[in-house]
């Protein structure tokens, strides 16, 4: 079963489908390789494939812990998951204790500031959910030092009980990177601050985490790209199932002698004579432009008929260029789709294609698609 969401099929120059049934085996699949409890990470709304629906999905499924960046967004995930946990990763902004009040929202308390503001707020009599507590073991960028934490935990009568600490979680920096040495030394530092707070549940491993070897997966993982169809582990075969597949569809063709250039500012010139397809997508839709392909560098590319054809020029606001000279003369014909994330071209491929990296593919997915949902 699909459904459409937003703009009509019948005259959408793009679709964007979104296999939900992906989502939730991939969701499945994590949590079981972890041995616990998998949260997951819908924040830049589901990694672009929508709050709603992946929420929707993912709650009936089962899961019970959600994570985003944005108070906006902790508010979508609650309208359709009203039993579960909403964890706001970014932290506390300065008075808003008020909003997580109301929409039972919890934040992940990362400074001393945020610590005493939620306390104090909390000592109102409000009711809130539990907050979860951030300690920094790598990344320089959100939460507490890891000896500020350890502080902390020896304080149990002090601002930590105040604030109602319901989970205590860190980040890691580099766990795609199994080489890499940064990842044991997060792993032993969140160990101690694990252990400091026996009593709390805890939670480290991302999607690349679940891949790490000797990495505890404590009471609650916090997987995110991966269960979109990102590859956790990069440079191995992508253990995940794909979620989304994009397709465009060709408006114009044209066939054009050795010389000629196209696209904005002449960039690609053909160097024999090639048929050329005009699709219906562009930059205004999420597709980068860095996926340019020029005389002088490689860019995108479109699947037409089986056959993978280069773009031409620049990715424009609204349109792209594709060489299908190559392709299969009945799939290159006006109003035929295109494919531009599928098969072979997974979205570490696309991401590699635009000079970014897949996770950038993903939140960047567009709003003028028809969106369609299947696997419900």
């Amino acid at each position: 079963m699909s459904t459409f969401d937003s703009t009509d099929a019948a005259t959408a120059g793009a679709i964007l489908t979104v296999d939900l049934g992906a989502l939730v085996a991939n969701w499945r699949a994590l949590g079981a390789r972890a041995g616990t409890e998998a949260g997951a990470v819908v924040k830049a709304n589901a990694y672009g494939i929508g709050i709603e629906p992946a929420v929707t999905a993912l709650a009936r499924a089962g899961c019970r812990s959600f994570f985003v960046a944005h108070l906006s967004e902790g508010i979508r995930a609650r309208s359709v998951a009203p039993d579960a946990a909403v964890y706001i990763l970014n932290g506390l902004l300065p008075d808003t204790c008020g909003v997580y009040a109301e929409h039972g929202l919890s934040p992940v308390l990362g400074s001393h500031e945020e610590l005493l503001e939620w306390a104090s707020f909390r000592q109102t009599g409000a009711q809130v959910r539990p907050a979860a507590l951030h300690v920094d073991t790598a990344m320089n960028r959100l939460g507490l030092w890891p000896g500020e934490g350890l502080n902390l935990a020896r304080e149990r009568s002090g601002v930590i009980a105040a604030a109602g600490i319901g989970l205590v979680m860190s980040h890691f920096a580099s766990s795609e990177d199994e080489a890499d040495p940064a990842n044991a030394r997060q792993i032993a530092a969140f160990a101690e601050i694990a252990a400091a707070f026996p009593d709390t549940p805890a939670s480290l491993k991302n999607s690349s985490g679940h891949f790490l070897k000797d990495c505890p997966s404590y009471q609650l993982t916090r997987p995110g790209y991966a269960l979109y169809g990102g590859n956790p582990t990069p440079g191995q075969a992508n253990p995940m199932q794909p979620v989304i597949g994009l397709e465009a569809r060709i408006i114009q063709l044209r066939e054009v002698e050795a010389g000629t250039q196209a696209g904005y500012n002449g960039r690609w010139t053909a160097k024999s004579r090639r048929k050329l397809a005009t699709i219906y997508l562009g930059y205004a839709d999420g597709y980068p432009r860095n996926a340019s392909w020029t005389d002088a560098v490689t860019g995108g590319s479109a699947l037409v008929g089986g056959v993978i054809c280069p773009f031409v020029g620049s990715v424009s606001m609204d349109l792209i260029i594709v060489d299908v000279t190559e392709a299969p003369a009945d799939a290159a014909v006006r109003g035929a789709s295109v494919t531009l994330i599928g098969g072979p071209l997974d979205i570490e491929t696309v991401g590699a294609g635009a000079k970014t990296i897949g996770y950038e593919i993903l939140t960047s997915l567009g709003r003028r698609y028809a969106r369609r949902y299947t696997g419900l």
